[in-house]
């Protein structure tokens, strides 16, 4: 069994590189992307002037006219639109070097080397010297070695002779690294971003993920033993109305219900907690108290559909078990009926359910979009859907790392989960 999770801890590897390939190779290809849509404000005058700083001096770019060259330059380096796409994903991943510190430079046709400020160092201003031999360029520092720092090379040969060039540092940062980049709506990193959101998630999922098998799992075992009964019949009929309604839709309905200003105004109309000024007043307890009053109706819509799915599934399965030779064999013995209700059926009915756990825990961590939305809370899912409308790569990527991991390490952990609880379960 160890080789068999070894294989499948292996396949993590491929199955991840398979998916982010596909997924940064449509983000790249689709229409409207982020360059697309800075040019379109800037020439609309959404962004009113841009001071773009390139080779020895700078320019503006006041909304309304057309971008010139130097500038659609500057923002293709900072999208990362100036290199084949096979090289930004392999940047991204964090095993091709990424430029960063960009200054571009010029030679007439009869210059061999110029100086060049690069920025400050120990507080001093940094300056290199860029050598020229035909279109190759060598960078030295003011001592006379040759730079380990900065890299130089050619970006276009003018008519009149003259040479641009482009000065830069590069390192190895990507995903590999720890490093999911800088927002483009933010300009944050991206770990920044998500982390505030990804616990909110893991909050309202985690409690949420507790409690549905806490109640399902018994509510599933007494409708099975009482079949038919008015109990029975009444659970179940709540319980599909419960399944034919939406989360996010449940989550409105209760908000006009119980929300605050409604006829029964017994909860707040949404937010993760109280406002941050009310919040950091409150004593510990107030902030458990106020935490859990928020977080009712979430949860409630949150798992609202796997509470029902996992009872009917838990109620049929304990049926279906319960009718089999084995069970009937075990009370034609005389052995006591909870014993064969809690020690012979209920561990074969189990299985089903545990099979599906490592799935529910990536659904639970990757949060509901629409539900957060409706409740207002800034949470995991939310972050990643808006991501994908701003066309904010590094944080959809981001999102889709987390995302992917998080379900191929679920299925393994269904795979050990099934073989825990079945022992005729034997992965080879």
């Amino acid at each position: 069994m160890a080789t068999y999770f070894l294989r499948r801890l292996l396949l993590i590897i491929p199955t991840f590189l398979g998916s982010t390939i596909l997924v940064f190779t449509i983000l790249q290809l689709a229409p409207g992307g982020p360059l697309e849509r800075t040019i379109q404000q800037l020439q609309s005058g959404g962004m009113g002037e841009m001071a773009v700083e390139g080779g020895g001096g700078s320019g503006s770019i006041t909304g309304g006219s057309i971008l010139p060259e130097s500038a659609m330059k500057e923002l293709k380096r900072f999208y990362g639109f100036d290199k084949p796409i096979w090289q930004r994903y392999l940047a991204w991943l964090g095993v091709w070097p990424r430029g960063i510190k960009h200054r571009d430079f010029s030679f007439d046709s009869e210059e061999y080397q110029i100086e060049k400020r690069v920025g400050k160092r120990s507080g001093q201003i940094w300056r290199v010297d860029i050598h020229r031999d035909g279109e190759d360029f060598t960078v030295y520092e003011k001592d006379g070695t040759i730079s380990e720092v900065w890299e130089a090379k050619l970006e276009e040969k003018n008519e009149d002779g003259s040479i641009d060039g482009v000065i830069f540092q590069t390192e190895f940062s990507g995903v590999l690294t720890g490093n999911l980049g800088k927002s483009y709506t933010f300009a944050k990193p991206v770990t920044e971003i998500m982390k505030p959101r990804f616990r909110i998630s893991l909050f309202f999922g985690l409690i949420g993920y507790f409690l549905t098998y806490a109640i399902c799992i018994p509510l599933g075992i007494r409708k099975a033993l009482n079949h038919g009964s008015p109990f029975d019949f009444i659970s179940s009929v709540i319980i599909f109305i419960a399944y034919s309604i939406p989360g996010w839709a449940l989550g409105g309905v209760f908000l006009v219900l119980l929300g605050g200003g409604s006829f029964w105004d017994i909860f707040p109309l949404g937010g993760f907690h109280a406002p941050t000024e009310i919040w950091e007043q409150m004593t510990l307890w107030e902030k458990i108290v106020n935490q859990a009053h928020h977080a009712v109706l979430p949860i409630i819509s949150w798992f609202i559909t796997s509470f029902a799915t996992l009872t009917v599934l838990m109620k049929n399965s304990l049926l279906e078990n319960l009718s089999q030779d084995y069970i009937r064999t075990a009370f034609a013995k005389g052995i006591a009926e909870k014993r064969v209700v809690w020690v012979h059926a209920f561990r074969n009915s189990i299985i089903p359910i545990a099979s599906g756990i490592g799935h529910i825990i990536a659904i639970v961590i990757t949060g509901s979009y629409l539900i957060e939305r409706v409740f207002n809370i800034d949470g995991f899912g939310r972050m990643g859907f808006q991501a994908i409308l701003d066309r904010d790569y590094p944080v959809t990527m981001g999102f889709l790392v987390i995302v992917v991991l998080i379900r191929l390490l679920g299925n393994i952990i269904s795979d050990f989960a099934l073989a825990t609880v079945d022992p005729r379960i034997r992965f080879k």
